[in-house]
Formats: structure tokens, C-alpha cells, sequence
């Protein structure tokens, strides 16, 4: 009788549905690749271990999808980069979007923003996964309303909002502050993910705690 197997966190590697081949996704903060060497060797990689597909995925990712468990460490010493969280109880990559480094529409600095906030939080074990998006400007790219945290550029400052989720019961987030800084937006958001840590139930999003504390009780604790 064959062995189920399961997805293993350990080694950044998923199962897929076969059972019986992994994906592994390497670490690309904010989606953004500066050095195109970085591209060349995640498909020498790909290539060399006969991979399946690459997937962009929703949360600006590059997944190698189809390789062998055996190849797995193999692959990522030769990747030689982070691994991406993308499962489990933690804080996932921070979703960015162009922001004023290279959207004309952009409203706030957000990928300078997004990268601090990716660079602190990344692959943090919580009660349940959590999520961070950052737009640089109303269009919401992003989709921050739908985050544990969203953040929104406008003209005079970040709008930040908590409690957001997609799924099968989607909510959208609670506005927190307005017109806040960037280093405001860092201060209230380590205030947020600390309360949060320490009040929720184990696999309880954000977005539900608050619904189970109130939402007047939780703003009370972190403004």
C-alpha cells in the first residue's frame, strides 16, 4: 500500500495532484526581479530537473511545478534563493503592485513600502495564514480590501485597512487609519500582527476575529 503523500513545509514544497510530483516557488519579494539572471536560472533549473510547467502565480511567485521528491533539495541548492512561504500558518509574500517606481497612476511610494513589510514579516508563524497587499494608489491592484492588511496609496498618505479575506465567506477589510506615513504604517501594522497574535484562535483569520471580538475593541487596543 502506497503512502499519501502530503505537502511539506520544511522544504517549501507542495504536492500536487498527481500525489506524486511537488512545486516549489522561490521567494521573489513584490514580484520584482532586477538581475534578468535570476529568470534564466529558474528555467536552467526547470529544464534541468524536467519540470512540468512554470506558474506565475496569484501572489507574484514563480512556481517550478512538476519535480520528483528526490530532486527537491537539489533544486533549491541550485536555485540558491529564499523559499517562498506558500503554505501554512504564516504571513505569505506581500502582494505590491508597480507603485511610483513604475506606474504613472501611482499615488505613494508602495513598493518601497511593501518590501519593508515583506522583509519583516515574510514566512512569521501565526494563528492562521495572513496575508498583506499594498496599492499605490485607489485602483487597489492589489486588491487590499480583501488582505488581512491592505494598505492604499492617496494623495496625502496610506490609507491602512484589517480583517479582509477572499474565499468562500469573503470580507472586506475595516478601515484603520488614514493619511499615515510610511514608518506610521510600519508602527501600526506591528501593533495589528502583534495584537492579532496574541488574541486569536488557532486557524481564526483576522477578519473573523475581529467579527468575534468587535471591531470597536480591536481598534480600541491598536490605536
Amino acid at each position: 500500500m502506497t503512502t499519501q503523500k502530503m505537502d511539506m513545509l520544511e522544504k517549501g514544497a507542495i504536492v500536487q495532484r498527481d500525489r506524486n510530483t511537488y512545486a516549489v516557488a522561490p521567494h521573489i519579494p513584490g514580484g520584482i526581479i532586477l538581475d534578468p539572471d535570476v529568470l534564466h536560472k529558474i528555467a536552467d533549473v526547470a529544464k534541468k530537473y524536467q519540470a512540468q510547467a512554470l506558474k506565475l502565480t496569484m501572489a507574484q511567485r514563480i512556481a517550478i511545478v512538476g519535480i520528483k521528491e528526490e530532486d527537491i533539495d537539489k533544486v533549491w541548492e541550485e536555485l540558491g534563493m529564499d523559499k517562498g512561504h506558500a503554505i501554512g500558518l504564516c504571513v505569505r509574500s506581500v502582494k505590491i503592485c508597480p507603485a511610483t517606481h513604475f506606474c504613472k497612476r501611482a499615488q505613494q511610494d508602495g513598493v518601497t513600502l511593501g518590501l519593508a513589510l515583506d522583509e519583516r514579516y515574510h514566512g512569521m508563524e501565526l494563528p492562521s495564514k495572513f496575508k498583506i497587499a499594498v496599492s499605490g494608489c485607489v485602483n487597489a491592484c492589489t486588491e487590499p480590501v480583501l488582505k488581512d492588511i491592505g494598505i492604499i496609496g492617496l494623495p496625502k498618505g496610506f490609507t491602512v485597512l484589517m480583517g479582509g479575506n477572499g474565499g468562500v465567506k469573503p470580507r472586506l477589510g475595516n478601515e484603520v487609519a488614514q493619511g499615515l506615513n510610511q514608518e506610521e504604517v510600519l508602527a501600526l501594522v506591528d501593533r495589528i500582527v502583534t495584537y492579532y497574535k496574541a488574541n486569536a484562535n488557532k486557524n481564526e483569520r483576522l477578519g473573523r476575529m475581529i467579527d468575534r471580538l468587535g471591531l470597536e475593541t480591536v481598534q480600541g487596543a491598536i490605536l
